[in-house]
């Protein structure tokens, strides 16, 4: 099952983080949730939301 661990507020943004959690291994999806917009889910599997969610924080904030 997938969840939503975050929302890009642009395509960049959004690219910019799923090609950081690839590099680290994990499985990624992004997909857009409002064309009008320009928001971008990104989601990972439910089962590796912890180890992703501490990666997106430094990702974030370094």
């Amino acid at each position: 099952m997938w969840t939503v661990i975050y929302i890009a507020p642009t395509a960049k943004v959004a690219d910019m983080i799923q090609s950081r959690l690839t590099e680290e291994g994990f499985m990624v999806k992004c997909r857009p949730i409002n064309m009008s917009k320009q928001q971008f889910e990104i989601l990972v599997p439910s089962g590796e939301l912890e180890e992703v969610q501490e990666v997106l924080n430094l990702i974030l904030h370094p």
